[in-house]
């Protein structure tokens, strides 16, 4: 079976309702879907982080898939193995948008999941987080505000089961730190997290860490900037530390261990280059002791099915990951459900999902009119 020929499309998809973090609020996502074709008749879909830059680099890499097998990943990798070091984050995104095809290609070529190409099951339903944001009281300032979002997050919890919640933190910690003592009120017995994003300093972070020890969070993520700023909370906080933002390659993992930075890493098959790699980082993870969850970039079915296949395959995933699925308005695939706060994984062939493609060009249009709403 050889590859004959790849379609790069970029769509955007609305979300429910805005989403705000430390650095942006946005009301889409937009989404490279790339499928592979094969001289088999069989298909591989595969979907990445971003837009038009990333396409752009997926048309290029894809000139050297064609006339190689889906099966022959390892190859194709060691080929590429610069444009991370080149292109960053849009290289890994590229990276995996073929690579997530390709595993797909294999799967529906043996007729086995995804899941099952990567060991097999060791769960069946995976917990998602239920993610909050200031967005979520929308014109409540001030005194009001964590009242407002507890409130708020306890009506979310109570329609969706979920039993983990992230609040996305801002500059203004202070006002993280009350919202958290209003969430940890309402919701005793619920998995406690915050995420600032690197938005506060060390000192900040070591303060509020500290104020925070007594709601027993189960982790602070990535309060502050860089493996070292890191060290210096992990030193003075007892709250477990969880990053997604300082150790995000390979090179990075010795020092942040080394310095005792991280409890628990955040890993993404689009962030890390592919399904394999995020494999390695679960091996790396056990290996030395620290957790490991799923960050989420704005996966779109395809994307979040692969996130699936991989939680399902890998016993150190054993938290609610991270997912925004459940905040889009629509989808290019037929919509996961989401029952008891967890999504199902899909057991059909490949990543057992299938492409709407009256969707799919439709959302592409939307991307032609709107451009890109996410970098």
């Amino acid at each position: 079976m050889k590859i004959t020929g790849v379609d790069v499309h970029v769509v955007n998809l609305p979300l429910l309702n805005p989403f705000t973090s430390s650095f942006e609020t946005k009301t889409g996502e937009t989404r490279t879907v790339v499928r592979i074709r094969t001289d088999s008749g069989v298909e591989g879909w595969g979907e990445t982080m971003w837009g038009q830059p990333v396409a752009a680099l997926v048309r290029a890499l894809a000139e050297d898939l064609i006339g190689t097998s889906p099966f022959a990943l390892e190859a194709f990798h060691r080929k590429q193995h610069m444009v991370p070091f080149f292109h960053g984050y849009l290289g890994y995104a590229a990276l995996a948008a073929l690579d997530v095809a390709c595993w797909d290609a294999m799967g529906k070529a043996t007729g086995q999941s995804v899941t099952d190409l990567l060991g097999g099951p060791v769960r069946t339903e995976v917990p998602l987080t239920a993610l909050i944001t200031r967005a979520d009281a929308p014109g409540v300032t001030g005194a009001d505000l964590p009242g407002a979002l507890a409130e708020h997050t306890a009506k979310v919890v109570a329609e969706g089961g979920f039993r983990a919640v992230k609040l996305k933190g801002t500059t203004d910690v202070a006002g993280d730190v009350a919202i958290l003592r209003a969430l940890r009120a309402e919701l005793p017995a619920i998995d406690l997290r915050v995420d600032p994003n690197a938005a506060w300093s060390v000192p900040d972070s070591i303060r509020a860490g500290i104020a925070l020890e007594e709601l027993d969070l189960e982790y602070l993520e990535d309060p502050c900037v860089g493996i070292e700023g890191m060290s210096q909370v992990r030193a003075k906080v007892r709250i477990p530390l969880c990053t997604n933002m300082c150790l995000v390659r390979f090179e990075e993992f010795a020092p942040a261990v080394r310095l005792g930075a991280v409890d628990v890493v955040h890993g993404d098959v689009y962030k890390w280059g592919g399904i394999a790699a995020t494999k390695a980082l679960a091996a790396h993870c056990e290996t030395f002791g620290l957790g490991m969850n799923l960050h989420s970039g704005g996966e779109l079915g395809i994307a979040t099915a692969a996130h699936l296949a991989v939680v399902a395959s890998t016993p150190v995933l054993s938290r609610a990951i991270d997912s925004m699925y459940y905040l889009h308005a629509d989808d290019i695939i037929e919509p996961l459900t989401l029952r008891g706060g967890s999504l199902t994984v899909p057991t059909g062939p490949g990543l057992g999902v299938a492409v709407d493609e009256d969707k799919l060009h439709h959302y592409a249009e939307v991307n032609a009119k709107e451009g890109d709403l996410t970098r």
